[in-house]
């Protein structure tokens, strides 16, 4: 019902159209250098983001634009871009441009136009390969923004994007954790998360969650969409995170960038990056180190990350890129606290030989081709060879101190590893038709093929401290026969969606995926029962063998219209899936069980609001949203008998099932103006702009049968998230103050209000941070800048965990110093 009374309102919104005066844009686009026609042109006129192409005497139209001050945007393969700002009166416009070859003036002209995004943006309605129309989107521009990047500080970094509940797990930036709109941080599991439009999670379909994430200084930019590219992207609730790394510049040869930052608690970074363009090879390399000893005692850490990228240019048409990353890390973890605990010491440790350790190996070749004017071709092999393990004690009372002492030399800690080997495929066409109109079509098709295959391995290391990630080979525990799962699968996928412009103002963007998903879990545990000597006398093994495989087909429904220059309504619905992945699949315990008839999560996710700008002086984005999330999985606590077909069993313990449904409803606000330019006017040399962004969400359990979660509040969703900044810029002085405060959040979905005795359930209390960041661009050659994390000290937490990295409370970092250095050349 709720599905047919949003696609009923937006095809209402869809017949909606404005009888008001308007004006038709002609003109022709030229080489510079002999007046020749440019044909493929791009020209787009801002901010209604409406694109059209150049036919082959160079010529464009737009029709239908309403009086006002507008940016126009024309690009083309192997020219410079150029922005030019027009004002359509009581008349047609006729513009004629000219297009200069790229030149040592383009890098200066790009850099001074990005300044204007404030730090963020949004996607085009066609950006590359991908349609964005009628989408809530946002765009991290990385080289403006003034924010600790050496740490990937994602409370800064992030700041602008509204909605997203953040886990702070270390000081360092090594995993990224973030979710949005009410669904749950955790590794950013909720996100199909990307880097240069390929995967980079474990498995993208069984097991979602990040353990790389792409160092902020090797990024050129941050592309965020929410729910509604579910159709080109997969079915996730939560959306896509796509990190667009750097690229080697054009008119250089050789170009370098080294950065050294040094910080509080030991923290040291290096990178390096060296790229250009030689003849027709654009080439970029990046290295980085980053180790530390953190804020708290046992929390060490060293990684490295190395990525390496190649553009051959084979023609103006066709474009081959290669790439590969390299990331290793090995990280000691504090372990957890309980709520006493962390009430006495926030800052100390309770365990002293917990390890993690990550090796990460990603590979991608990606094929460009402009077949035409009309039609462009974009396809990405992509491959993962990986693992991560985790070595310690996970204790259920993290209050008590576990030194080596109090375990005997065959009392083994726990070792979890996993080997992940996935590749694949995407490609996708972008077709522009009916170019007799001023307001042409514009189709998608693609199709992907993902195959993934973890093995992962449960069982017994040695006792000592150090990070020895191997299997005990004791006389007490043969480890290995404790527990190995393979889970392979395959996913087969088509989508398409259409820009239907019905004039140059409204927009109407239908869509739809097929999928075809298979899933397997195929392996064993034992259960070890011992004397009181800790001699094994018998193993009793549970073997299981599942497979699943389903077909379906999801839609959704786009519309965009530009009420005027500086305002854009948009609105969208679009049906998400999630499967069951292999944590839903596995059991680790004879006291957990798999409910048989497990089913995947359903539901859709919509919103609907308003957008815009007034070129670099002001910019905002407001929208409603609403997520639906059927069948949601979880477990319980059961004593019963189930019948399965023939078969029936007693199970007494922790069930994995679908427990309820759950609806979140949620506004999400940002805005951020120049208060210096709204004064002085564009040519102000000083830039002081305030921006805040504001989430309020509402996140329930609906239609449980079990009174444990009936209407209660969906964990981890925190009712407000308010973040709010100034920015102060003036030559080559920038600096950035930021506040952010998060509300209560319960940390289980029974609400628990007493916290346990462990730290791993209850409220995640409410918490307030500061940060502020300062710039000083001495010349073209050195930079040098200085961050104070959480300026005033507040000690708080943000996650409760049930296991690795706790269990318990896992506290944030306390006030932290950095001073970095840049050299380029």
């Amino acid at each position: 019902m709720h599905k047919r009374i949003l696609i009923s309102f937006l095809f209402i919104l869809a017949g909606v159209y404005a009888n008001a005066q308007v004006f038709t844009l002609t003109g022709k686009i030229n080489a510079s250098e002999d007046n020749k026609a440019i044909s493929a042109a791009t020209v787009c006129i801002n901010p209604s983001n409406f694109c059209t192409t150049t036919n082959e005497k160079g010529a464009y139209e737009i029709k239908n634009i309403a009086p006002g001050t507008y940016m126009l945007t024309i690009t083309a393969v192997g020219y410079e871009t150029i922005n030019k700002n027009i004002t359509i009166t009581s008349k047609n416009g006729e513009f004629t441009i000219l297009l200069v070859r790229h030149t040592d003036v383009l890098d200066s002209v790009n850099v001074r136009s990005a300044r204007q995004t404030f730090g963020i943006t949004r996607l085009k309605d066609v950006d590359g390969s991908g349609i964005y129309a009628g989408k809530k989107s946002e765009v991290i521009v990385l080289k403006d923004m003034t924010a600790n990047k050496a740490t990937n500080n994602a409370r800064q970094l992030y700041s602008k994007v509204a909605g997203l509940n953040i886990y702070e797990n270390d000081g360092a930036g090594l995993q990224l954790a973030i979710g949005g709109r009410g669904l749950d941080p955790n590794r950013v599991s909720n996100f199909n998360t990307r880097q240069n439009g390929y995967d980079i999670s474990a498995d993208a379909l069984g097991y979602p969650e990040s353990y790389y994430t792409p160092p902020a200084e090797a990024l050129e930019r941050i592309e965020i969409v929410r729910g509604a590219s579910s159709l080109q992207y997969g079915t996730q609730f939560g959306g896509i995170i796509n990190f667009k790394m750097n690229s080697g510049p054009d008119s250089e040869k050789v170009q370098v960038i080294s950065r050294l930052t040094a910080g509080s608690w030991g923290f040291f970074n290096t990178s390096t990056s060296i790229g250009g363009t030689v003849n027709k090879l654009n080439y970029y390399t990046f290295f980085q180190h980053k180790s530390g000893n953190g804020w708290r005692p046992n929390s060490q850490f060293n990684a490295n990350t190395a990525y390496l990228s190649g553009t051959l240019k084979l023609s103006s048409k066709l474009s081959i890129t290669a790439q590969y990353t390299y990331m290793d890390y090995l990280e000691q973890q504090p372990g957890g606290l309980s709520d006493t605990a962390f009430a006495r010491d926030p800052q100390q440790s309770t365990k002293t030989r917990n390890w993690f350790k990550v090796d990460w190996n990603l590979a991608a070749v990606l094929i460009n081709y402009n077949i035409n004017n009309n039609l462009k071709f974009d396809s990405r092999f992509f491959g993962l060879f990986a693992d991560r393990s985790a070595l310690g004690i996970v204790s259920s009372s993290p209050v008590v101190v576990d030194p080596v002492i109090d375990y005997p030399t065959d009392q083994p800690r726990q070792y979890h590893t996993d080997s992940y080997n996935n590749w694949g495929n995407e490609t996708r066409f972008i077709y522009t038709y009916n170019k007799k109109r001023s307001t042409p079509f514009t189709l998608l098709l693609g199709a992907r093929y993902y195959h993934g295959h973890t093995d992962r391995q449960i069982g017994s290391g040695d006792a000592a401290t150090t990070a020895d990630f191997a299997f005990y080979k004791g006389t007490t525990y043969d480890s290995l026969n404790y527990s190995r799962y393979t889970f392979p699968n395959q996913n087969i996928a088509l989508f398409a969606e259409n820009i239907f412009r019905i004039n140059s103002r409204l927009s109407i963007i239908p869509g739809l995926r097929y999928e075809n998903i298979i899933t397997k879990a195929d392996g064993f545990f034992n259960n070890p029962t011992t004397d009181l000597a800790r001699n094994v006398k018998y193993n009793t093994m549970i073997t299981e063998h599942r497979k699943d495989n389903r077909s379906f087909l999801i839609g959704g429904l786009g519309l965009s219209y530009d009420m005027n220059k500086a305002a854009q309504f948009y609105a969208n619905i679009s049906e998400n899936y999630r499967g069951i992945n292999f944590n839903d699949m596995s059991i680790v315990s004879y006291t957990s069980f798999v409910d048989p008839n497990l089913q995947d999560e359903k539901g859709y996710s919509a919103d609907i609001g308003i957008r815009g700008h007034s070129g670099n002086v002001f910019n905002y984005d407001v929208s409603l949203f609403t997520i639906y999330y059927n069948d949601r999985i979880g477990h319980i606590y059961v004593d019963t008998t189930i019948i399965s077909g023939k078969d029936t069993a007693h199970i007494a313990g922790s069930l994995t099932t679908n427990i309820s449904a759950s609806r979140n409803l949620g506004i999400e606000s940002f805005a951020e103006v120049d208060i210096w330019k709204l004064i002085k006017g564009n040519n102000a040399k000083i830039k002081l702009a305030i921006f805040s962004n504001l989430s309020l969400i509402d996140a329930r359990y609906i239609g449980s049968e079990e009174s444990a979660y009936r209407n209660k509040k969906v964990e981890l969703v925190p009712p407000v998230i308010f973040r709010s900044g100034i920015t102060f810029q003036k030559d080559k002085f920038a600096a950035t103050c930021q506040y952010s405060y998060t509300a209560q959040q319960f940390g289980d979905a029974t609400n628990a209000p007493t916290p346990s005795d462990d730290g791993i359930f209850g409220p995640i209390p409410a918490y307030s941070v500061m940060d502020l960041s300062a710039d000083y661009k001495l010349n073209n050659t050195f930079t040098f800048s200085g961050t104070i994390n959480n300026l005033s000290n507040n000690m708080y937490f943000t996650r409760r965990a049930d296991s690795y990295p706790g269990p318990g409370i896992i506290p944030a970092d306390g006030r932290s110093f950095f001073l970095t250095m840049q050299v380029k050349l």
